[in-house]
């Protein structure tokens, strides 16, 4: 994500204005709500610890900001009822930023840049893209905006799973004609577990950034952007781009 002179310019403002608040270290342990299985932005690695872009995305933060935290891995429709109850601090789980989520919840900066993608059997389909969706069961991850836009093809019916891997396996074994889901995810998924079973079809569509979530007027987000900022500013965001996804953020 190379910022242009305004992106810059903005930042520098918003690093300026907030630069008091976010010099002083968070006092309180933070608990961060972090999706159960999404690769490669959050998983469970092979020694057992949580591990992803996501996940290393907030270690890095958490330094810059002075903060101490624990992770609190939990189905991803969970996430924001956990931020609104008050049991969580902090929600980093490849979240659009919706105009529905912002009247619950507040986003920090836009931290990724993700588009959703068809996946189907790699035989015996007629899928294309989203424009053939219309009749078709489509496994689906409840409560992410893959819901609402499915919703808007005609799908004969939504398979909902509160785990995506769930989803594409309904996919893989015959129990759904296609799936949905945000590229990344998708596209890491067709190249390791379902190599040989299953592809992706068709164009992204609904392009639209993830935002680190928080309670609405949590003092914390201005110290998060800050951070944030800050790494997009001197490359730390890059070298962490790359060794997730083998390529430098567009």
């Amino acid at each position: 994500m190379r910022m242009s002179f305004l992106t810059r310019a903005i930042a520098a403002v918003v690093i300026a204005a907030v630069m008091s608040v976010a010099g002083s270290a968070v006092a309180k342990e933070l608990r961060v709500g972090v999706d159960t299985a999404f690769v490669p932005f959050e998983f469970k690695g092979k020694d057992g610890k949580y591990t992803g872009f996501d996940v290393e995305l907030w270690e890095a933060i958490a330094k810059r900001i002075d903060a101490d935290y624990t992770l609190v891995p939990m189905d991803f429709n969970g996430l924001i009822p956990g931020l609104t109850t008050g049991n969580l601090d902090v929600v980093l789980a490849a979240i659009f930023i919706k105009s529905s989520r912002e009247k619950a919840i507040d986003f920090s900066h836009p931290y990724f840049r993700a588009g959703l993608k068809v996946m189907v059997p790699i035989e015996n389909t007629d899928i294309r893209g989203p424009e053939d969706l219309k009749g078709k069961v489509v496994a689906v991850k409840t409560g992410t905006a893959t819901v609402d836009y499915v919703n808007t093809l005609g799908a004969k019916k939504l398979t909902k799973f509160p785990n995506i891997d769930q989803a594409y396996l309904e996919v893989a074994t015959g129990g759904a004609d296609a799936a949905m889901h945000d590229t990344p995810n998708v596209l890491y998924y067709v190249k390791t577990a379902g190599k040989d079973r299953v592809k992706a079809v068709g164009p992204d569509v609904k392009a639209a950034y993830y935002g680190i979530g928080f309670q609405q007027g949590s003092p914390l987000r201005d110290k998060v952007n800050v951070a944030l900022l800050e790494m997009m500013e001197d490359g730390e965001y890059d070298q962490l781009y790359k060794k997730w996804f083998g390529t430098m953020p567009e």
